[in-house]
């Protein structure tokens, strides 16, 4: 096949654009900042009560991302095998988007006395987001050719880095010159910087919604109930990949780095502003270095996976998330160098990983026309990944009486088991036929 006109392929990276901001703002900088400020009690303690029962704050917001991601990693099989069989991936790709940016506006109501409220449309927004990726990564192999795939891959990551530091941008006037907007405290500016991300979102996401094609529908009508099809169809995926050694391999290592890498990017506000006590002001800085850097970074990686393949490259960058875990359990409360420091190198490989590990998938599952249930396959790979990273986070966080320092030293084991795998990844490739190879 050849690559999409330009028109195409721009098109598909502008919903990273458009969608980019909800990772920025919401999932990274402002909103967990936000969160763990209104969240504390009267007397500065963590605790919250919700559903009858005393969590600590931080833990109760990793639980309630690991919840979303599991009702993403439940519905993708079921809508995904409707989208193959219809062509309609791209009705899917509105309706998540919308609810998605939807809820983030609704953030703009959150406080302290609603905490349930918040804690619901966190839930939402993440569900909208994550399962709105799903139909837009399986449009990879159809608008671009195999040679292209790492390099189109790599544009869609750099458009969302770009267009997520613009609003993060726009969202830094709104806080630091909050006078100059006739606003009197930060968490008004916060507020309205949520709503903003759900403004962006919805506007830009017309774009690839308005040029991308509809999909193509499966020539094979599903010979079960639609409810069933799609955990049928991920079945037949897993017997393929009995054939397909290196494919087979690469999933089981990505399932264990992601877990490490997903937690990381979901975590680390929450880490920088309630364990190492770093200033909202600064952290959000940091944060906005990590998406900087990670423009560089993901271009620098597709590079090197040109000259010395994608497993070898990936193995390269969960060395350094090793490091970077380490670092990171290391760094004393208050260092704020050290966490500009390591929020750079973070930012280096973070934007890497992930195009890379999309477009390697791309690049290994064999010539189909079901694009999505493979991607679909895919994505509940990376969804429970981060269940069980999240839950995992959350539980020794309150094993420890609140502190999250030994969480991310305990990260450190799934980036060690999954850079394990990936040499066993490696290793299947003299044994793999060259068009099975990455």
């Amino acid at each position: 096949m050849q690559t999409a006109p330009k028109k195409v392929v721009n098109a598909w990276a502008m919903y990273d654009w458009a969608n980019s901001v909800y990772n920025l703002v919401i999932t990274s900088t402002m909103f967990p900042a936000y969160y763990e400020e209104v969240t504390k009690g009267a007397d500065g303690s963590n605790e919250v009560q919700l559903l009858g029962r005393t969590f600590v704050n931080n833990a109760l917001y990793n639980y309630a991302l690991g919840f979303a991601f599991l009702i993403v990693a439940l519905l993708s099989p079921i809508l995904s095998s409707i989208a193959d069989y219809k062509g309609n991936k791209k009705s899917f790709l509105r309706f998540f988007s919308t609810i998605g940016s939807i809820a983030c506006s609704g953030l703009y109501f959150f406080d302290g006395d609603h905490v349930g409220f918040g804690i619901a449309l966190v839930i939402v927004a993440c569900i909208g987001y994550w399962s709105s990726l799903v139909f837009y990564n399986s449009y990879l192999p159809e608008i671009a050719a195999e040679k292209d795939r790492d390099r189109v891959s790599a544009k869609g990551f750099s458009m969302g880095y770009i267009g997520s530091v613009l609003l993060q941008i726009i969202c830094f006037v709104l806080l630091f010159k909050k006078e100059w907007f006739g606003l009197s405290t930060a968490g008004q500016s916060l507020q309205i910087s949520f709503l903003l991300v759900g403004i962006w979102w919805l506007a830009f996401s017309q774009i690839p919604l308005t040029i991308l094609p509809k999909g193509t529908p499966s020539a094979n009508r599903p010979n079960h109930n639609v409810f069933t099809n799609g955990f049928i169809e991920l079945r037949k995926v897993w017997h393929q990949l009995a054939a397909m050694k290196m494919l087979k391999r690469f999933l089981l290592a990505f399932f264990f780095y992601n877990m490490g890498v997903q937690t990381v990017m979901l975590a680390a506000t929450l880490y920088g502003k309630s364990e190492l006590a770093i200033p909202t002001d600064n952290l959000i800085i940091a944060i906005l270095l990590i998406q900087l850097v990670a423009i560089p970074g993901a271009l620098l990686m597709s590079k090197l996976s040109a000259k010395i393949g994608n497993i070898q490259t990936l193995m390269v960058a969960v060395v350094v998330w090793i490091g970077c875990c380490i670092a990171g359990y290391m760094i004393p409360k208050g260092g704020i160098n050290e966490f500009y420091m390591l929020a750079a190198v973070v930012g280096f490989v973070m934007g890497g990983i992930q195009s890379l590990s999309r477009s390697t998938y791309a690049k290994l599952m064999p010539e189909t026309k079901d694009t999505t249930s493979f991607f679909s396959f895919f994505d509940v790979t990376e969804k429970i990944a981060i269940v069980i990273g999240m839950f995992s986070f959350g539980f020794i966080t309150e094993l420890a009486g609140g502190s999250q320092r030994n969480s991310v030293l305990a990260l450190m084991v799934f980036f060690i088991i999954g850079l394990l795998l990936l040499w066993y990844t490696a290793a299947a490739k003299k044994q793999t036929p060259a068009h099975e190879t990455a």
